[in-house]
């Protein structure tokens, strides 16, 4: 036996025992000695600390992550989680605020008034606000903003379905317009924005409509094809937000100071220093006192090494995200700016896709490594958009036998009795799966469901031969990779749960590129005219819900509860969706983090 093979058994075996030892092997379901699961409802959602609090200070903030951060500090721009978590919790440009069920609020930079029969919106922002170079903040900004994503360079992900319901912004952006018609500015406070078509998708921020603006003055001279390698992107962005990019080293840290222009008033921090720590640190690195704050969120399968800390407090809340499973079915056309279909793809077999989720002992997995703070999911919707999650929708529950009968039925079958199945035509079947790179918990997970595979006759391999890192991991998947067959990763869905922007024909982060005329019609339902009546909206989500549950393209594997450690030493940090109050409130107790015992 060769050395690896000898270490990919060693790895199972080690995976079963643990398994086992958390009643795996029970085929009754019943669990003996199963760890206790984590009450998810008695995290708090703010910091507890009443302490006096110091004047200024720096709060020191970790970046949990296994590879740099891009630094595409643009939200017009940005793709991945770690930059969106920067701009998002410190120099964000946001116009609108988010009030109960996700929709948008009056508390922010800007208001939204919909005329729903005129099929406009009009959006007032806020008067006597000032950049963070001192620069008069104006509507040009937020025009600006959708010339950038309508621009025929645009490099970025964000124009899609939703964006072409903007008046205009089609023919803009195919150079057969010199303007975006449906855009018209009313004053230097005021402009008014006509759709094809107004649904209530609108007022979570969707239909087109979008949430930041840009400084004008600093980008305008900038080419848009040039943007993303820009200093005014890369190095010192003028922000609305509470902070200020100060210093950068690149893929590792970033430095911010207060933004004295900030409209909510200036923060009570003076700076805040942001350090990417790897995943096999992290918990030791806030034990030790050298971080107040884990971000974007700590990972659940870790939390057993942090929980008895005592020197920092756990927030966590149902976090608006879904890891899944994807099928690769096509490839982008970047030409036409939208998904084909390859109807000749190895995994264009729905009874194929099905099996494949079926036989992942996913239950297994969130109650062995995850605490309860996952669970296997049912839909591609998360349960914290109670008015539109399908609760009856049955899934993929664990069933090897169930597995088994799909890849006979569709006629994959071990042909030469080495354990593996052929494909339809007695050849060998080999499925290439990417995943992302993380901690040595997450290795033995994917090779626990490597093995679930292997028990149904399934042969799957990495496509590297290892997980891969963050960045180059979301870069093939992009790329349609020739060797990813299938591939794990997660959305984050914002506040707004519409799916058109993640799964229709003309959405770049539609990466199984699966796309069909009646899967276009149910998203188009969704975000419809007649769907600004609630009950046909819930309707029309339950309907999609139901389509991408049986067609597979895209599996849902995960919801997830999101946990954030925070120092004892930090005041008024919160983490509730709702709330108004941000990092501007955010105070510190002491000179330097509480050190754990």
């Amino acid at each position: 036996m060769n050395k690896k093979n000898w270490l990919l058994l060693t790895v199972l075996a080690a995976i079963m025992l643990v398994l086992a030892a958390c009643g795996g092997g029970d085929k009754s379901g019943e669990k003996s000695n199963q760890k206790e699961k984590v009450d998810t409802s008695k995290f708090p959602l703010q910091t507890t600390n009443k302490d006096e609090s110091i004047k200024g200070g720096t709060l020191k903030v970790a970046l949990q992550s296994d590879a740099p951060f891009k630094g595409l500090f643009l939200y017009e721009l940005y793709e991945d989680a770690y930059d969106g978590k920067i701009l998002e919790q410190f120099t964000y440009n946001t116009l609108f605020s988010t009030k109960e069920d996700f929709l948008i609020g009056d508390e922010g930079l800007a208001k939204l008034d919909v005329d729903t029969d005129a099929k406009k919106a009009t959006v007032t922002i806020k008067k006597d606000v000032k950049w963070s170079d001192d620069q008069p903040f104006t509507i040009d900004d937020v025009i600006y903003s959708y010339y950038i994503i309508g621009d025929k360079d645009y490099t970025g992900v964000r124009y899609d379905t939703d964006f072409q319901n903007i008046v205009g912004a089609k023919e803009y952006h195919d150079g057969k317009a010199k303007d975006i018609s449906g855009i018209k500015k009313i004053d230097d406070y005021t402009m008014e924005i006509s759709f094809k078509k107004i649904s209530p998708a609108i007022y979570s921020g969707g239909d087109g409509l979008w949430s930041t603006a840009v400084p004008k003055h600093q980008l305008e001279k900038i080419a848009v094809k040039d943007l993303q390698k820009s200093d005014a992107v890369r190095k010192n962005p003028v922000t609305l937000g509470a902070f200020v990019i100060n210093k950068i080293v690149k893929g590792e840290s970033v430095e911010l100071v207060a933004n004295k222009n900030y409209y909510k008033g200036q923060p009570k921090l003076d700076k805040v220093v942001i350090e990417v720590v790897p995943s096999a640190s992290i918990a030791a690195a806030l034990k030790a006192g050298k971080y107040d704050v884990s971000l974007p969120n700590y990972p659940a399968n870790d939390y057993g090494s942090i929980k008895d800390f005592k020197n920092i407090e756990i927030l966590g809340r149902p976090e608006l995200a879904y890891s899944y499973l994807g099928f690769k079915l096509g490839k982008w056309d970047s030409k036409k700016s939208e998904v084909v279909v390859d109807e000749n793809a190895k995994m264009n077999d729905k009874q194929l896709r099905q099996a494949i989720a079926y036989a992942m002992n996913i239950e297994e997995v969130a109650d062995v490594y995850y605490d309860g703070l996952r669970t296997r999911g049912n839909s591609l919707i998360p349960p914290v958009f109670s008015s539109f999650y399908n609760d009856s929708l049955k899934g993929y529950k664990y069933d090897k036998k169930k597995a088994e009968e799909l890849l006979d039925a569709a006629g994959y079958k071990d042909t030469n009795n080495d354990g593996y199945r052929e494909d339809k035509d007695g050849k060998p079947f080999t499925i290439k799966l990417a995943g992302m790179a993380g901690s040595d918990k997450d290795d033995k997970i994917v090779q626990f469901y490597i093995q679930n595979w292997k028990d149904v006759g399934l042969k799957v391999e990495l496509s590297t031969g290892r997980l891969i890192e963050f960045n180059s991991f979301y870069e093939k998947v992009k790329a349609d990779d020739k060797d990813i067959d299938m591939y794990m990763a997660a959305w984050g869905t914002g506040t707004n749960p519409s799916p058109i922007g993640l799964y229709s024909k003309a959405a770049q982060f539609n990466y199984n590129r699966y796309t069909s005329p009646e899967l276009e019609k149910l998203l188009l339902d969704i975000d419809s005219p007649e769907a600004l009546d609630s009950k046909y909206r819930a309707e029309a989500f339950v309907k999609w819900q139901e389509f991408m549950s049986d067609n597979a393209a895209t599996v849902p594997m995960y919801f997830r509860t999101e946990i954030i450690p925070v120092n004892k030493r930090v005041k008024n940090w919160t983490v509730d969706h709702f709330s108004n109050d941000g990092i501007e409130k955010v105070e510190l107790t002491a000179d330097e983090p509480v050190k754990g015992e």
